[in-house]
């Protein structure tokens, strides 16, 4: 997967207009940019993805976000099945704690 990695960057007043547009509150912007700023404004695309969730943003928002920084619809989808097996994995790690051992 890191053959296909790709860097997208927008600058923070930009991504601050794209948030208001989406009506995104302040408050939820000052946690979504603390979160940036302890990742040194520089994260993943699960862990965004995660942020402008807990942001108040949908998936049809977030992808609208997605193209406005030239992302193309195959690379969001990547990137939500990325975010969506991330979840799976971790609350089926939650739920089941089986060992198998084969003799």
């Amino acid at each position: 997967m890191a053959d296909n990695a790709e860097t997208f960057t927008i600058s923070r007043p930009e991504l601050r207009r794209m948030l208001t547009a989406f009506g995104v509150t302040e408050k939820n912007m000052a946690a979504l940019f603390s979160s940036m700023e302890k990742a040194h404004r520089h994260i993943n695309i699960i862990a965004f993805v995660s942020m402008l969730e807990k942001a108040g943003l949908d998936r049809d928002e977030a992808s609208n976000l997605f193209r406005r920084l030239n992302m193309g619809d195959i690379t969001i989808k990547r990137a939500f099945d990325l975010v969506d097996e991330e979840r799976i994995n971790s609350e089926t790690g939650r739920l089941y704690d089986v060992t198998v051992d084969v003799s």
